[in-house]
C-alpha cells in the first residue's frame, strides 16, 4: 500500500525528485526512506513504476524496454540535476528476489556498500537492458541466483521442500 499511496500523491508527494506520468512507462522517483538526504556519500533513491502489473524482474520482457530506458535516462539526470552526482557516480539495480513485489529500481551512490547492492541479489539495470534487448524472454528462461536469510519465510518455506 506504501507503494500505491506514492504512486497516487497520497503520501510522500513532497518528496518526489523525478516524475514520468505515462502510465505504460513512467515512473516516479523518491528518496528511499534508509537515507537522510543529508550528504551523498550514502545516496539512495528508489524509481517505483506506475505499471502495477509488473512485480518483479521474471515479468519483464522486451516489451518493458522504453520503461526501462526512461527509468535509467531520466533518472541519472534528475539526481544529476538535484544532487549532483553524475551518472559514472551510481549504481543502479533492481533486486531479485524483491522485498516487495512492485518493480523497482534503485539508485545509490557508487560508494555506498547499499544493503542488497551485492551479486547475489542486485542485478545491473544496465544489464538487464541488454538482457532483454538480446532475448525478449531472458528473466523468464534464466536461472537466478539469490540468497536468503535464515529467518526468511521464503528460506523456511524452501526448507520444508527439501530444496536446502
Amino acid at each position: 500500500q506504501w507503494v500505491y499511496n506514492i504512486l497516487e500523491k497520497k503520501a510522500e508527494a513532497d518528496r518526489i525528485i523525478h516524475e514520468n506520468p505515462d502510465p505504460s512507462n513512467g515512473f516516479v522517483l523518491v528518496p528511499d526512506l534508509k537515507w537522510n538526504q543529508n550528504q551523498l556519500d550514502d545516496l539512495y533513491l528508489i524509481a517505483l513504476i506506475h505499471r502495477r502489473e509488473v512485480k518483479s524482474l521474471r515479468d519483464l520482457t522486451a516489451e518493458h524496454l522504453p520503461l526501462l530506458r526512461n527509468i535509467l535516462q531520466e533518472g541519472e539526470e534528475a539526481i544529476a540535476k538535484r544532487f549532483g552526482v553524475p551518472a559514472s557516480q551510481l549504481r543502479i539495480y533492481l533486486h531479485y528476489q524483491p522485498s516487495y513485489y512492485h518493480l523497482h529500481v534503485h539508485f545509490t551512490a557508487l560508494g555506498y556498500d547499499a544493503p542488497g547492492s551485492s551479486v547475489e541479489r542486485a542485478h545491473l539495470l544496465a544489464d538487464v537492458i541488454d538482457n532483454l534487448a538480446m532475448d525478449s524472454m531472458y528473466y523468464q528462461k534464466r536461472a537466478l541466483t539469490f540468497a536468503l536469510r535464515a529467518d526468511e519465510l521464503l528460506f523456511k518455506k524452501f526448507q520444508e521442500a527439501g530444496r536446502v
